[in-house]
């Protein structure tokens, strides 16, 4: 049975839970700055997953060793310390998810890995979306995963776990454990334990949002979100038949996107994920995912949207107010976690192509601050020596002795192998190793810099590619920034401080501390 704790959840309440405020680490201001004034939009999109070496093996792929990335062309680049807190606790826990992350830059906070607008002590935290929302600017949510799913969830709910996404309530979603395996009791705000996708349809947070994910909502969702004005793409079912079934429910398409008008609209083109490019680009000219937009396309028709509000030319005059919209490329950390090169390559490229949709609005707007970044590293994607292969190919790793200063030895001591290990390596894992689920070898990929009858999975391709796990890493990630204080990103920060200055380039003050 469907738990229904927040049925008469308005936008009022939201809006008054916002204007409370929100806790802000103490370093999450930036300094001061006077071309915040020239600010109406920011626009926010980040790779999920993607590291520094993520962008160079998409910049080698795509454009060749001398060319960039739209994102490598944004002027203000830096990084991001993106580590989180264990539980109960201000201790840091080294590798951050999704959930923790997003939480940071969403709300200012170190919280939890698994924790959604919560901190590390379970209490709600508002959101830089709701925050937007309630000041009267314009709001959009984009992602090629589910849109219930930790990063675009972020934004825009509150969940104790991530996994509390719908439809359905269950305790092993919702709550966390306790020391002794037991479940914690139920919170006092119920907020913390109603599935994501009820929320989502009953807050208007975001005006536009776009994604995938329609499995979990039912038709009284969309009854919800159409009480609020909004245009629903697709259909979330049909009340008189079996909820979350493929019958039932009705995928939005592009061609439902392209004529899309609303003030509001809500648009889910999978009942899942996305369909990754890579894949999408073998199918058949009739496949139901060849209907999907891309993530490019999403972004300039929510940009489209969010500037259009009143059916006609967007009137920076007329209005003080402009838009806050967060984009995520999710299918490049999940293709990682796959350690599918191929795939997460083919994704990163299609973020890009994101971000130049955002960056072409933003240099003819002349008012729009653009970021480009990530969440995480994932699963330590590495570009290695043609030619080479990793130590776990090895019959036995590479000696750990210097035998020209024995003070550098390790113990245990190892000898040297320069010999492969036949059960851990057969081949180039796009090439002749396709077949072999135990092979540890590199995938190979040709650029625009090789010869034209260089082909991908040869040795003599160019761009050779290996993972160190399939998790999560603790790499600081890359930044990228372009519009008026693009500057301020210009730095070595801490994930939690991009709260701060997006929340300066929006309201043009620092955040309320508490």
């Amino acid at each position: 049975m469907r738990r229904r704790p927040l049925k008469t959840l308005t936008v009022l309440a939201i809006a008054g839970a916002v204007a409370a405020g929100t806790a802000v680490t103490a370093n999450s201001a930036p300094q001061q700055s006077d071309s915040h004034q020239d600010i109406r939009n920011v626009i926010y999109l980040l790779g999920d997953g993607m590291g520094r070496t993520h962008v160079t093996a998409a910049r080698d792929r795509f454009m060749g060793a001398g060319g960039k990335l739209t994102m490598e062309t944004l002027p203000n680049t830096g990084a991001v310390a993106t580590y989180a807190v264990e539980k109960n606790s201000a201790k840091p826990a080294l590798v951050t998810d999704s959930a923790s992350s997003a939480t940071a830059w969403a709300s200012g906070v170190k919280t939890y890995n698994a924790a959604i607008g919560v901190d590390a002590y379970e209490k709600k935290v508002g959101t830089l979306m709701e925050q937007a929302h309630a000041a009267g600017f314009a709001t959009g949510n984009v992602s090629t995963a589910e849109i219930t799913d930790a990063t675009p969830a972020a934004q825009f709910s509150h969940a104790l776990l991530r996994g509390c996404q719908g439809p359905t309530y269950s305790d092993a979603a919702c709550l966390p454990k306790k020391d002794d395996g037991s479940y914690e009791a139920a919170p006092a705000d119920k907020t913390l334990v109603t599935p994501i996708a009820e929320q989502i349809a009953r807050n208007g947070t975001a005006d536009v949002i776009l994604g995938g994910g329609l499995a979990r909502f039912e038709p009284d969702d969309q009854k919800a979100l159409q009480a609020q004005g909004y245009q629903v793409l697709g259909s979330f079912g049909d009340p008189k038949l079996p909820a979350q079934t493929a019958a039932s429910q009705k995928v939005a398409t592009k061609a439902d996107l392209d004529k899309a008008n609303g003030k509001k609209v809500i648009g889910l083109f999978n009942r899942g994920n996305l369909t990754v490019e890579h894949n999408k680009a073998a199918l058949p000219a009739d496949a139901a995912q060849k209907q999907e937009p891309s993530l490019a396309d999403m972004t300039r028709k929510s940009i489209q949207l969010l500037t259009d509000r009143k059916g006609g030319s967007y009137d920076r005059n007329k209005s003080k107010k402009g838009f806050f919209l967060q984009v995520e490329g999710a299918q490049i950390d999940k293709r990682s976690h796959a350690n599918d090169a191929a795939q997460a390559l083919d994704e990163i490229k299609a973020f890009d192509d994101a971000v130049k949709a955002a960056y072409e609005f933003a240099k003819k707007d002349g008012h729009t601050l653009v970021i480009v970044t990530a969440d995480h590293e994932c699963a330590g994607f590495n570009i290695i020596e043609k030619g080479t292969y990793t130590n776990a190919e090895a019959v036995a790793p590479p000696a750990n002795t210097d035998a020209g200063n024995p003070a550098n030895n390790s113990v245990p001591s190892r000898s040297s192998s320069g010999a492969k290990d036949p059960a851990r390596s057969s081949g180039i894992v796009n090439g002749a190793g396709a077949g072999d689920t135990k092979n540890f070898a590199p995938a190979t990929f040709r650029t625009p810099d090789d010869p034209k009858d260089v082909k991908d999975g040869s040795p003599e391709a160019s761009l050779w590619l290996t993972y160190l796990s399939g998790n999560h890493t603790g790499a600081d990630v890359p930044i990228f920034a372009y519009g008026p204080g693009g500057n301020a990103f210009a730095a070595s920060q801490i994930n939690t401080e991009l709260y701060g200055k997006m929340y300066r380039s929006l309201f043009g003050r620092s955040p309320q501390q508490h």
